[in-house]
């Protein structure tokens, strides 16, 4: 049985050794053959990443509402499912490579997608809630035009981080979803946060509430600044080492976009 780990994000187990040993010689040895290959890595590559990093949310979901099978249900566990998803990505990434190098952003985005969706599919058959997939939509609607909002203004105000092209605004999008979706999640639906320093931006009361957000907008405020700064501090490296530029700035996305799609799937199913 996993075991929960003390100071960390509440959730945060580790599996049962066996799996724990298999999950860190798969990414060991994808991540060995990713080095050696060292494949071309573009803004446009980055981006197809995109279904992956909600494919290891939506099989966390599936753990948390016990719907996964004995069997592999340790490898959907926080943080392993991130191994366990970042190792399947590494591996369809050498594949594409292999087929067709002009090719692997959209084949590696249609893996994902074929991936994904099933996982989607499995979470909702586990019975939708009206209530949260209705506030789950808000969420979404609402995050659009934040995060556009945010990044018109960052790239105006920061020209220079317009270089990071697609893969910032969808960093910028990510945290936005993720800041909309956790206070809504908060404020509508009872929903708590996991992270220390989360609880601690969503716990103060003294805060005037808004509409849907509650004073969640704080929490929302804080993750728009950090993520247009990050973005902003990466442009440089983005235009002088684009493969590791897009790679980081790709993380930083992930960051946001994950839990934000994990936020948005368990309310629809969990609420």
């Amino acid at each position: 049985m996993a075991g929960a780990i003390p100071f960390l994000p509440a959730g945060t187990t580790l599996p049962p050794l066996p799996y724990l040993v298999a999950v860190l010689l798969a990414a060991g040895a994808v991540g060995v053959a990713l080095r050696r290959r060292s494949p071309r890595v573009t803004g446009r590559h980055v981006l197809a990443l995109g279904p992956w990093m909600a494919l290891g949310s939506a099989a966390h979901v599936l753990y948390v509402v016990d719907a996964l099978p004995p069997a592999i249900a340790p490898l959907a566990g926080s943080p392993t499912v991130y191994l366990t998803v970042g190792s399947l990505a590494g591996a369809a990434w050498l594949a594409s490579a292999a087929l067709s190098a002009e090719r692997v952003p959209t084949l590696l985005a249609v893996a994902g997608a074929l991936l994904l969706v099933p996982v989607v599919t499995a979470a909702l058959a586990t019975g939708v809630s009206p209530v949260g997939a209705r506030w789950s939509t808000v969420a979404l609607a609402l995050s659009l035009p934040v995060a556009g909002v945010a990044w018109v203004g960052v790239t105006r105000l920061r020209p220079e981080t317009a270089v990071t092209g697609g893969v910032g605004a969808l960093a910028v999008f990510g945290h936005a979803l993720d800041g909309v979706s956790t206070a809504v999640g908060t404020a509508q639906l009872g929903f708590g946060e996991r992270t220390p320093l989360s609880r601690i931006l969503l716990g103060f009361d003294w805060i005037p509430p808004v509409p849907v957000l509650g004073e969640g907008w704080l929490f929302l405020l804080v993750k728009l600044a950090v993520a247009s700064a990050v973005v902003w501090l990466f442009a440089a490296y983005v235009r002088e080492e684009p493969a590791e530029g897009y790679l980081l700035l790709g993380f930083v996305a992930a960051m946001g976009l994950g839990p934000a799609a994990h936020n948005l799937l368990l309310f629809s199913v969990a609420a």
